[in-house]
């Protein structure tokens, strides 16, 4: 029998933002932006409005390293005088007829909150700064501030201009993306990324006191440096959040099996391996909540980009199967363990064409998008949690678990990671007892079950009403939400 223990306690809040997705245009490497957006009705697809408000984020954030050479004002005003634009990394060329309006439209449309990242000066990356094709497309503090301006002044002449009326209001600016991770001389240092990130929070912040800013303070690639600690002190009262990615998920063995279809051939090494991974992600946040917390411990991290990178290039079909959703459940499990800090998370890009790692998968035209593994653990945690963070205990190191709470009703996140054998469970209450207890679970009876277009179904929560929090059957490899109405 395993115990599992809450506290029913509220101990902190838990973002607005916290289960973010994250999206990029990527070129022609997967169609991603542009393949979301119907041309031939201009607008965003019905169908892609339908499976994000299913998915149910808290938070989409624009961005990635498009904004290192992407310039804002191209992507507003009339669509047929919008200026395209050299996608400069994910090659191709972006006809910006997905801009800031349409981002910001799309957000409102499926109830999340928009998270704008803006063009530091390229990040200090020369091949932006000085392009192949001779462009200059670093941005200013300026440009950053007269974004903010658009979105947020109620009397923004430019907006108004290009036809809406009403401001976003948009709260939450990212200043820097992967800033740190080119090699030494391809980017800024650590120190210049402080100085730039206090002038283009002076500068943003001047137009709007009352937003939310994120610095980059993630470890240099090549010395595994933190760079969070110059950020904090050049940035003074001028930063909310400390910026940094959850990359290089990857195999680490020399002869892997997370390669190809490997993986089929030896579940439990694949299990192995996969566990080697979730103790790097780990890890780094530990360590990045050490960092932080000792250079300001009113700070909070957000984890705006991650996801496992194995062989084939976020294309591996593992990702499809519902191994990789115990893998992502265990991963976002930590996370809400540590919402105390974690403001903004994620688990994968968001959609696409044809990238297992994105959260929805479009696929080939005319058929319907759908959650990927990863989207579904992110949708069931997210439409089944509270306001407020619990603390929350198992007895059994494969059972884990974290909770929360809203007004009367705590919700408990149990994943099994165990691939073969089911376990008997208590939860047990501090100080409450239960009224009614629901529970949501997803559970297939394959590791391999995987999700296309023709099996849609396979990862379908059940949901059914449990009699007491005693000897609960809880099946292998599986994925649970206990709805728990606590007695007056």
């Amino acid at each position: 029998m395993t115990s599992i223990q809450v506290d029913v306690s509220p101990r902190h809040e838990i973002s607005p933002r916290f289960y973010m997705q994250f999206m990029e245009p990527l070129g022609t490497t997967d169609s991603s932006v542009e393949a979301c957006w119907d041309i031939l009705e201009d607008k965003w697809r019905d169908d892609f409005i339908g499976v994000v408000r299913d998915l149910a984020p808290s938070s989409i954030r624009w961005g990635g390293i498009l904004t290192s050479f992407w310039k804002w004002r191209e992507s507003v005003g009339a669509p047929e005088q919008r200026q395209p634009m050299f996608n400069y990394l994910w090659g191709g060329v972006e006809t910006n007829r997905v801009g800031v309006h349409e981002f910001l439209d799309f957000c409102e449309a499926v109830g999340a909150e928009p998270i704008m990242a803006i063009n530091f000066a390229a990040d200090g990356r020369p091949e932006y700064i000085n392009t192949a094709r001779g462009e200059n497309r670093s941005g200013d503090a300026q440009e950053a501030a007269d974004l903010v301006s658009y979105c947020n002044d109620p009397d923004n002449v430019e907006r108004k201009a290009n036809g809406r009326e009403k401001p976003w209001n948009v709260r939450t600016w990212q200043i820097g993306n992967e800033t740190s991770y080119p090699k030494a001389g391809e980017r800024f240092t650590s120190k210049e990324n402080a100085r730039h990130y206090r002038e283009f929070a002076d500068a943003m912040r001047a137009r709007d006191p009352n937003i939310l800013l994120i610095g980059w303070g993630d470890m240099e690639r090549d010395t595994d440096a933190w760079w969070a600690g110059d950020l904090v002190e050049a940035a003074g009262d001028q930063i909310d959040m400390v910026a940094l990615h959850m990359m290089n998920q990857q195999a680490r063995e020399k002869d892997t099996v997370l390669r190809g279809r490997r993986y089929r051939d030896d579940v439990g090494q694949t299990w192995r391996e996969l566990d080697g991974i979730y103790r790097a992600v780990e890890t780094k946040l530990l360590n990045a909540r050490a960092v932080v917390s000792k250079a300001n411990p009113k700070l909070k991290l957000a984890i705006t980009e991650g996801h496992l990178s194995l062989e084939p290039h976020n294309k591996i079909e593992l990702l499809r199967e519902w191994l990789s959703g115990i893998y992502h459940a265990r991963c976002l499990t930590l996370f809400e363990q540590h919402s105390d800090i974690i403001d903004i998370c994620t688990l994968a890009d968001f959609a696409g064409t044809s990238w297992t790692v994105n959260a929805v998968l479009l696929g080939s035209p005319r058929e319907q998008p759908y959650l990927l593994p990863v989207g579904h653990v992110m949708r069931l945690f997210k439409t089944q949690s509270g306001t407020h963070g619990l603390k929350a205990d198992s007895a059994n190191e494969a059972v884990v678990v974290s909770a929360s709470r809203s007004g009367n009703t705590v919700y408990v996140h149990v994943t099994n990671t165990d691939l073969e054998n089911s376990a008997l469970v208590d939860i047990e209450l501090r100080d409450a007892s239960a009224a009614g207890i629901t529970c949501h679970r997803i559970a297939p009876d394959q590791l391999d079950a995987a999700i296309d277009t023709t099996n849609l179904d396979v990862f379908a929560v059940q949901q059914s009403s449990v009699p007491a929090l005693t000897g609960i059957a809880l099946p292998k490899a599986s994925v649970s939400v206990y709805v728990i109405e606590l007695a007056a």
